[in-house]
């Protein structure tokens, strides 16, 4: 099969969430597979310039919208298998920050101009165009219009993937007119419309062939209005076409034996070793170096929909424990000075880092024994994933992605790969911590529930083989 992604990130080249992460590894365990896989985003001021280096250029086109005419540049670059195509406009993309900008209305109606132009630029004509979260969205819109019909697009099938519903590009009515170019037919609640603006995530929800999320118990939950983000309805229309498959991680990337990153290397027949990991990781934190010392840990970015309430309403409670705790994230002011506090208060405890640094985020997952994900709600997730590979184990809430990876230790058959609690609450967080560090006294058992986590299967295989089922049932 001949696979296009389009999305706004992917790594090695940009990253700014989880989005870019699945945007490298699925299309590289796709081309494993024997399909023709490319991926197209942005050129953006960021991108990796070591990589940018070895980039080759296409050529260039011009994107027609009604109100102005912007110059697209083509670069390509290939990677692991996979071909990536970049587009360029300065005017659009040479910005410090990816999103958050006045014009990203705009800025993204020109993406998926360019990517639907793009297929003709290059020649490359795919049995499936995957597209991705609302920066993609309109796209899908845009082929139904002017690309499907045509005798080259005959056999394309668009698949829209939604990574997380909270962010859906809502816009004026004039992005529609001004730069989709589609007239008034479709700004209406069956198509674009959603409460008097225009909505690029509903446009791939209803134009695409079969929508995606990146785990079934995700794509149950945004059918509900407490996780449908106003788009339940919709998405309970389309529930036919609505396919849940959870994310992996790539492997090669996500490795103790070989990470550069940690102190120590580790696999799964050792996984003891990791504890010089911890001792190394107290010592540069400031805390008391004791193997012993349960050492919890979140990796995340300071928001509300990440538990974080939680955690701040029973940490003083959760601080009378024997335990040492590590933040790494950034995000809301009121968040950061909260943990901010709450090592000062316990210094000897207490760790908080205000920033976001790959090498510190995996010294923490090959360090820390519990580490914590009691989300509000969680799409799918990829802290829990890359902790359970590095032998770190994960107390969620059983929601979206959390719920499908995560296996709920039990004591009586002893099979399990962490910890879960129901409930959005307080107490109940609390009484799962303490569960774990109650299991955590045993230390047989404990590496045994270590050991079975490091071997669960969170690669791309078996999700890399569903996404082609679906792609081949279209």
């Amino acid at each position: 099969m001949k696979i296009l992604f389009a999305a706004s990130e992917s790594s090695p080249y940009i990253k700014s969430g989880g989005l870019a992460d699945v945007l490298h590894s699925l299309p590289k365990e796709l081309s494993k597979r024997g399909h023709d896989v490319r991926v197209v985003i942005p050129l953006f001021k960021r991108t990796n310039p070591a990589l940018r280096e070895n980039f080759d250029y296409l050529g260039a086109f011009h994107v027609k919208m009604p109100l102005r005419t912007e110059y697209a540049g083509v670069f390509s670059h290939k990677l692991e298998g996979v071909t990536y195509y970049f587009i360029d406009n300065e005017h659009y993309f040479f910005r410090d920050s990816l999103y958050g900008q006045y014009d990203d209305g705009e800025r993204f109606s020109f993406f998926s101009h360019a990517i639907l132009r793009l297929m003709e630029e290059v020649d490359f004509y795919p049995d499936i165009l995957h597209l991705n979260d609302w920066h993609t969205g309109a796209a899908a819109a845009l082929f139904k219009n002017s690309y499907a019909w045509r005798d080259e697009f005959k056999n394309t099938r668009v698949v829209f993937t939604i990574h997380n519903l909270k962010y859906q590009g809502i816009f004026p009515y004039r992005i529609m007119k001004d730069y989709l170019g589609l007239d008034d037919s479709y700004f209406t609640y069956e198509k674009l419309e959603h409460y008097g603006s225009l909505n690029f995530m509903k446009a791939g929800i209803q134009f695409a062939d079969v929508v995606t999320t990146v785990s079934r118990s995700y794509a149950k939950e945004i059918t509900y209005p407490y996780f449908g983000e106003g788009l339940h309805g919709l998405l309970q229309h389309r529930k036919e076409k609505l396919v849940g498959i959870v994310n992996g991680i790539d492997y090669d990337e996500y490795n103790p034996s070989t990470d550069g990153e940690l102190w120590v290397n580790f696999n799964s027949s050792f996984p003891e070793r990791r504890l010089e990991n911890k001792m190394a990781l107290q010592k540069a934190m400031g805390l008391t170096v004791d193997q012993n010392i349960p050492m919890l840990a979140m990796v995340t970015r300071l928001v509300d929909n990440k538990g974080l309430d939680l955690l701040s309403f029973i940490f003083d409670e959760l601080m009378e424990e024997n335990v040492q705790f590590i933040l790494l994230g950034s995000g809301d002011r009121a968040i950061e000075d909260q943990f901010v506090y709450f090592q000062n208060k316990y210094p000897q405890k207490v760790s908080t880092h205000i920033l976001f640094g790959e090498s510190l985020a995996r010294k923490i997952y090959g360090s820390c024994d519990i580490f914590l994900m009691p989300s509000r709600f969680e799409p799918c997730g990829l802290g829990q994933l890359i902790a359970m590979r590095y032998g770190s184990i994960p107390v969620v809430r059983k929601t979206g992605g959390l719920a499908d990876t995560v296996i709920p230790y039990n004591r009586y058959t002893g099979l399990g790969t962490g910890f879960a609690f129901d409930n959005y609450n307080a107490h109940e967080l609390l009484f799962a911590i303490k569960d774990a560090l109650y299991h955590y006294k045993d230390s047989q058992n404990w590496w045994k529930i270590v050991k079975q986590a490091m071997e669960k299967d969170l690669s791309w295989k078996e999700s890399a083989a569903l996404y082609e089922e679906l792609y081949e049932g279209l």
